[in-house]
């Protein structure tokens, strides 16, 4: 990603902003060999479930979906939080609805990826 689409986030680091919705990101606390092989098995599941979809295999794309979730859950992206101060988890919500709202509103306009009918730098 260029500086340009690479999503901002909370100071906190608990979010990342895409499109002005709050998504938790990987626990920080996991070390680089554990996140890298729980990223490796959410590709895998992904995938699994593309070539579920594919086929039109129900039973497979339950079993995929199921992977992926615990992929996300696995790397604290769903599930239970991460962090231990007791705040409330804001995941999905509109940063306007949350209490990033002023820090976000301060930070400027959002970054807007390039429209895929519009060329780079023309937009």
């Amino acid at each position: 990603m260029t500086a340009a689409t690479t999503p901002l986030t909370t100071p906190d680091g608990r979010y990342l902003i895409v499109r002005e919705r709050l998504w938790r990101t990987s626990n920080p606390h996991l070390s680089e060999e554990v996140r890298a092989a729980l990223v490796s098995a959410l590709m895998d599941a992904r995938r699994a479930v593309k070539a579920a979809k594919r086929d039109d295999d129900a039973q497979r794309l339950l079993a995929a979906r199921g992977a992926v979730d615990a992929a996300k859950v696995a790397l604290g992206e769903r599930g239970a939080v991460w962090w231990t101060d007791g705040a409330k988890d804001f995941n999905r919500h509109l940063v306007k609805n949350t209490p990033y709202a002023a820090w976000f509103a301060a930070s400027g306009p959002a970054p807007r990826p390039a429209s895929v009918d519009t060329p780079a730098g023309l937009d």
